[in-house]
């Protein structure tokens, strides 16, 4: 397992600090497999939005995983220029468009996903499958993250 280097004694035992660390270290071994696939991390998380919530309205799926109107524009327009999305006039208010996934889009999704997994498979190697249960399940409850995924409910 990579090491970081030592911080002081009075930070190191701080929760935070060490959530902060796996953390870290999590989000590189998940982009480094995404990357396998040809995939970023905001694009992973924007197709797998909208491979659950849609077809939904482009800034109800940027309100949705959190990510800034512009940046959300780049990310649609890459997916989209790669054929894994569809934007369309949204049927219930054509001044918006609707984003949906395609059936490219919904395989990519599937190889990112377990990509995703084997990553954090390897995050959580040290803990045995009964740790891996219980820390999953103190880590939901000190998220705030509620079972629909947003902070708090829906």
């Amino acid at each position: 397992m990579p090491t970081t280097p030592p911080a002081p004694s009075t930070i190191r035992t701080l929760p935070s600090w060490l959530l902060g660390r796996a953390a870290a270290r999590g989000r590189s071994l998940v982009a480094e497999a995404l990357a396998g696939e040809g995939l970023k991390m905001w694009h992973h998380v924007v197709l797998a939005a909208v491979a659950d919530l849609g077809p939904l309205a482009q800034a109800e799926l940027g309100r949705s995983v959190v990510l800034d109107p512009k940046d959300m524009v780049g990310v649609l327009n890459d997916l989209q220029a790669d054929g894994f999305v569809d934007r369309a006039p949204d049927p219930k208010d054509r001044r918006k468009n609707a984003i949906t996934i395609t059936a490219e889009g919904k395989r990519l999704l599937a190889r990112c996903t377990r990509a995703a997994e084997r990553a954090n498979g390897e995050l959580l190697a040290p803990l045995s499958a009964d740790e891996r249960a219980r820390f999953l399940e103190m880590l939901t409850r000190i998220s705030g993250v509620t079972e629909e995924g947003a902070p708090g409910g829906r």
